[in-house]
């Protein structure tokens, strides 16, 4: 069937509408973030203006501050964003009459908004707000990256990859990925809690910034918790990439470069939940694992697909 040019364009224009509007929520969230008061700034301000009111006393209701509501505007406008997000996605198909997971493009389009969807499930409480910032910044270098050097245009696929096989692999594997970007988002913000400032500048720079954020048993547990979810589905995906092999190539693993990493990636992350549950290695050992992991992600995604040829060659570059 040919493709239809105006819903493609819708796509397009969908897509980089959600860019803008995830900018403007990175913005708000932001002033939010600067804005915010430590816990140890709140603190101190409660013993100056002289501790708690007295019993019986009627303080008047407290208005809500600058950080608290630019946080709240910037998460009403998240949603818009990822609406925009998902309803390019879904023109993306009707244009092209196909799944759209055909391409880098379209891969990174469906992982990043897996991780947003991540992001809603796991960081809804308030107490996270302030990591949404740390969130943004990947998925908008990502999306820059998809949408000014990796796009492609709407058109069929190759046919190695018309299968019904396509939506289901790649479908399974992109959201594993966008569920292991919040995750090592959580590891870094975990290491940078726990760092301690040592004076100096960038130093007290950095635990001005560390000390908004959730604590470091939080963060860590954040990390935890999606690598467990993300653990399983990517390593479904992987499982079906090889049946699919199977029926495409006649063998189900042939050590093919796009396979090889996704292996050595499942094993860090398979290394990392271990390491969480053992004693001596949890903490910043188990979170540089799973940092690496993310890194393994980051290389098969961009590396392999475009430096290395191999039999998943298709990110659709010219």
């Amino acid at each position: 069937m040919p493709i239809d040019e105006t819903l493609a364009g819708y796509s397009n224009l969908a897509f980089k509408s959600a860019f803008v509007v995830y900018v403007v929520v990175l913005a708000l969230l932001i002033v939010q973030y600067a804005a915010a008061r430590t816990k140890e700034t709140a603190a101190r301000e409660l013993v100056t203006a002289g501790g708690p009111p007295a019993p019986g006393r009627v303080e008047p209701a407290p208005t809500r501050s600058t950080a608290e509501r630019f946080g709240n505007m910037g998460f009403a406008v998240l949603f818009v964003a990822i609406g925009l997000h998902l309803a390019s996605i879904v023109l993306r198909g009707f244009a092209t009459h196909r799944f759209p997971l055909g391409n880098m493009y379209e891969f990174i389009a469906m992982a990043t908004v897996a991780a947003m969807l991540t992001g809603l499930v796991f960081m809804r409480e308030r107490r996270y707000r302030s990591m949404w910032v740390f969130l943004l910044v990947p998925v908008l270098i990502l999306m820059f990256l998809a949408g000014q050097v990796l796009y492609a245009e709407a058109a069929p696929v190759v046919p190695a990859l018309r299968s019904f096989w396509l939506p289901i692999h790649v479908t399974v594997v992109s959201t594993g990925s966008g569920i292991f970007l919040l995750s090592g988002v959580a590891s870094m913000l975990f290491l940078l809690r726990l760092r301690e400032p040592e004076g100096g500048e960038s130093a007290n720079f950095l635990g001005a910034l560390a000390k908004r954020l959730p604590d470091a048993r939080t963060l860590d547990r954040l990390a935890y918790r999606t690598t467990i979810v993300g653990f399983p589905i990517f390593g479904i995906g992987v499982i079906l990439g090889a049946i699919w092999a199977e029926s495409a190539w006649g063998r189900f693993w042939g050590w093919d470069p796009k396979e090889t990493v996704s292996f050595i990636a499942w094993i860090i992350y398979a290394a990392y939940l271990h390491a969480r549950a053992t004693s001596g290695w949890r903490e910043t050992k188990s979170a540089w694992i799973n940092i690496a992991g993310f890194t393994a992600m980051l290389f098969n995604l961009f590396i392999i697909n475009i430096v290395v040829s191999g039999l998943h060659s298709y990110a659709g570059l010219n």
